[in-house]
């Protein structure tokens, strides 16, 4: 069973949107796979897990942007996603189907 971890902070409104979408991808392509949900509000949570924003999804420890640069920069923020759609505030699908498969 992979591990799967979802980090947010509160002042983001992405973390639902993207939340749900992994919730419903999950449900589809590996059910019964639980989700590490971590706030990453506080700075000192944020530091210790490596957060490089909001929403933040990691399957077996790796970010599922297949682009992922880790920039040192670990404070509570939006992130945005460089997509084929352009610049986005929840991850695409496949980004996460592509993580969760077998």
């Amino acid at each position: 069973m992979k591990r799967v971890q979802f980090l947010w902070f509160d002042g983001c409104p992405s973390h639902r949107p993207a939340r749900a979408l992994l919730d419903e991808v999950i449900a589809e392509v590996a059910p019964g796979t639980a989700v590490e949900g971590i706030n990453a509000s506080d700075s000192s949570v944020a530091l210790v897990h490596h957060f490089p924003g909001s929403p933040t999804i990691r399957v077996d420890g790796r970010d599922i942007d297949p682009g992922f640069e880790d920039t040192g920069d670990y404070s509570p923020r939006c992130r945005l996603f460089r997509t084929p759609d352009g610049l986005r505030g929840v991850p695409p699908r496949e980004w996460l189907e592509a993580a969760l498969r077998p």
